[in-house]
């Protein structure tokens, strides 16, 4: 199956896709000094989310999907060199609006959890 969405994203920042399913995608983020907000390494949590949103959009997989809101839970702290690990799921859908469940692990660890609920368009956003 081939990405049709996000397909300009910066991958550094957002994550890479290394699974994609039918209403299902994983996303590998390899955090790097980039991203920490402090001394000691902690990376920031808009990143995280960023990666979350991009797992959640990719799980859809269409070119005019958009984010209408988000449940979002930061579980553990992540650090910078840690690999995050996002598995997305649509769980719930019905006519234009699919719910997508993500989850983010720093190995076997849960870190983030969340609901996103999305949109997809007739047409782009801006059009």
């Amino acid at each position: 199956m081939l990405l049709q969405t996000h397909l300009k994203i910066e991958t550094a920042l957002c994550g890479k896709v290394t699974k994609l399913e039918e209403g299902y995608a994983e996303v590998l983020l390899h955090t790097t000094q980039q991203m920490t907000a402090d001394s000691q390494g902690l990376v920031h949590g808009g990143f995280i989310f960023g990666a979350a949103d991009y797992a959640a959009m990719s799980a859809v997989n269409d070119p005019y999907v958009v984010l209408g809101s988000s449940d979002s839970k930061f579980i553990a702290p992540v650090k910078v060199k840690d690999v995050v690990h996002f598995k997305a799921k649509v769980f719930t859908a019905k006519g234009k609006k699919k719910v997508v469940a993500v989850d983010a692990f720093v190995s076997e660890k849960l870190v983030f959890e969340g609901s996103f609920t999305t949109f997809v368009l007739d047409e782009h956003v801006l059009a």
